[in-house]
């Protein structure tokens, strides 16, 4: 008989949080951050023009990405006021289980240290990967439609820069 796959912190985690549209939103936008502080160092740190060129794209996307959700965020600033417990579960649930797991972000030296622009390339692959698999984990675990359509947004951009830089691998 076949074990049954062991179940992901994040997955526990996840399921047994019960998620707002503000704690979807302010996870995305962590993904979101995480993403600009990446793109704009590799960028720096790349020779390929066309590397550089991608990369910068993908900063200024997640940085409108960041504005939307920061506008969202203020719309519902005063259906949130009093929800300290809940902002505090959320904090810590993106320090614990999305914080420096998908984007580089708090490894920044190791923009840095790319042997090639080929590889900065594969590492924000690889970390767009890891944000729709993130996301997906999300989805799956969420039974609140507006809290679902928040991830699902997400998803469709992070699979979108994906694309985006897949193909410009083939083309290197």
């Amino acid at each position: 008989m076949k074990e049954a796959p062991k179940e992901s912190e994040l997955d526990k985690d996840s399921r047994d949080m019960s998620l707002q549209c503000v704690d979807a939103i302010e996870i995305s936008l962590f993904i979101e951050k995480e993403g600009l502080a990446f793109y704009e160092k590799a960028a720096k740190n790349v020779l390929d023009s066309r590397v550089k060129d991608m990369f910068l794209r993908l900063a200024e996307e997640e940085r409108k990405h960041i504005q939307t959700l920061q506008t969202k965020i203020q719309f519902l600033q005063p259906a949130i006021s009093g929800k300290g417990k809940t902002r505090r579960r959320v904090d810590s649930f993106v320090s614990e289980q999305i914080k420096g797991k998908i984007f580089p972000t708090y490894e920044l030296k190791a923009v840095n240290k790319f042997k090639n622009d080929l590889e900065a390339l594969d590492y924000g692959i690889e970390s767009e990967q890891r944000s729709i698999e993130t996301l997906a984990r999300l989805l799956e675990n969420e039974k609140k439609l507006d809290v679902k359509a928040i991830f699902l947004h997400l998803m469709v951009e992070e699979k979108k820069h994906l694309a985006l830089l897949e193909d410009l691998k083939k083309k290197i």
